[in-house]
């Protein structure tokens, strides 16, 4: 559903505009409101509400007696917030997940089929460049698998 790499900035008053691509699917989805919790690999998730729904369907199944899912749990939850974008497609991203992610003011949005991840440009470039090589070899360990 959500595909591409986008380059944006956040506003003076904290506001990052969802790229017009991102909006255009959600228009056509029926999506009005989206959750941004910290990520994996020092990024954002953002999930629409009904894949949301799904993600905490899947954590429930797992038992809260075992304390590595009461710890992920607790940070992936605790971190959430609902953000509903405005008529020009911006959303505010609080600060304790800017802080988290290291986002200062240009941050690359990322489609990732069911979500948007949301990073800084920095940690992305990182990311990108230090995986590119490895590219092949994860296709083949991983399709191997499928």
């Amino acid at each position: 559903m959500f595909y591409g790499e986008y380059l944006h900035s956040i506003d003076r008053k904290g506001r990052l505009i969802l790229p017009a691509h991102f909006r255009e699917v959600a228009k056509a989805n029926f999506i009005e409101r989206f959750f941004v919790t910290r990520g994996l690999d020092k990024c954002l998730f953002m999930f629409s509400e009904e894949e949301w729904r799904l993600q905490e369907q899947k954590f429930k199944s797992i038992s809260f007696t075992r304390q590595q899912a009461r710890a992920f749990t607790r940070l992936y939850f605790s971190g959430a917030v609902e953000v509903i974008p405005d008529k020009q497609g911006r959303i505010l991203i609080p600060q304790y997940l800017k802080d988290f992610a290291e986002i200062k003011r240009e941050v690359m949005l990322i489609g990732v089929s069911n979500r948007i991840e949301i990073w800084a440009k920095e940690k992305w470039f990182e990311f990108y460049n230090s995986s590119r090589q490895s590219f092949e070899e994860i296709a083949e360990r991983l399709m191997d698998t499928a």
